[in-house]
Order: C-alpha cells, then sequence, then structure tokens
C-alpha cells in the first residue's frame, strides 16, 4: 500500500500496523507451514511494487523453497550462495539496491532488480529468510529494512 518514496512517518505507521495484524493473525497457531503463509500473503498484499515475497526454510547445509507469492522459484539455495544463502550464512540482513552488482546473485526471477533478505534466527540457529524482491532498482529503503526486520522478529516469536 506504500511505495518507498511514501513520507517515512506515514510508511513507519503503515508498518507498525502491519506488525499488530501479524500477531493477531498468528496468535494460537505454531505451524511453521501456516505461519510462513500467511506472513507472505500479508506482505504481498502490504508491499507496493514487489515481484516475489516469501520464505525459504534451513534443511542441513542449504535453503529450501517456503511458502511465497510470485513466479516459481529456485528449490535450493546453498548457504553462502546468492543473496538469500549468504544472508543465511551471515545471520545478517542484505539490502541489495542493483542484483545484477552483487557477486553470485542467483536470477530466479529476471524481471528482479532489487532485493531484501532477513535472517529468520532462533536459539542462534538460522530457521530460514524472509527474501522479497522488486522489479525497481533500490526499491528498499532503510525504513523497510528496520520494519521487515520487526516483522520477522514477530514472525518467529509464533514458530
Amino acid at each position: 500500500m506504500f511505495q518507498s518514496s511514501s513520507y517515512s512517518t506515514d510508511l513507519t505507521e503503515a508498518y507498525e500496523q502491519l506488525h499488530k495484524q501479524l500477531d493477531a493473525l498468528l496468535t494460537g497457531e505454531n505451524d511453521l507451514v501456516a505461519n510462513l503463509s500467511n506472513a507472505s500473503s500479508l506482505l504481498n498484499q502490504f508491499l507496493e511494487n514487489v515481484n516475489w515475497v516469501g520464505f525459504y526454510v534451513t534443511k542441513e547445509t542449504e535453503l529450501v523453497l517456503g511458502p511465497f507469492q510470485g513466479l516459481p522459484a529456485c528449490v535450493r539455495i546453498p548457504f553462502g550462495k546468492g543473496v538469500c544463502g549468504t544472508a543465511a550464512a551471515q545471520q545478517e540482513t542484505l539490502r541489495i539496491p542493483d542484483v545484477h552488482e552483487f557477486p553470485g546473485h542467483i536470477a530466479c526471477d529476471a524481471a528482479s532488480r532489487s532485493e531484501i533478505v532477513i535472517p529468520m534466527i532462533k536459539d542462534g540457529f538460522t530457521v530460514g529468510v524472509l527474501d522479497i524482491d522488486s522489479p525497481t532498482v533500490d526499491r528498499f529503503t532503510e525504513t523497510d529494512e528496520v520494519h521487515l526486520k520487526t516483522f520477522v522478529e514477530i514472525l518467529m516469536k509464533h514458530i
């Protein structure tokens, strides 16, 4: 509903409402697939100018495709490979203004130009990652990053 060009305070208020919606939606449910499915759908409805919103879940030494909204995607990503695998291995959020400039970028959707990946960490273990792609260069702002990290923190309380 808001693009990165919206006023920061309006975007912050919208994200705060999104966080409340996520918490209410997941309260009482702790199933991983159900919660990731609803979280990806909620984000896809909230964010504008994105072409893929979803999750990859850790299975041994790689990420495996989880619930998502968008075109079919890469099924397996080794830790340390591409944006998702690098974020998972480093346990750090990566906000990439132009994926074509990221060494080793894995192109699942050729239309994607920018990406943000937030690792989902529980008890020091990378459970998976939230991955969001946009067809626009430099789509994701610092405000997006801060609030998407909070979104993942709320999600992890329900997993």
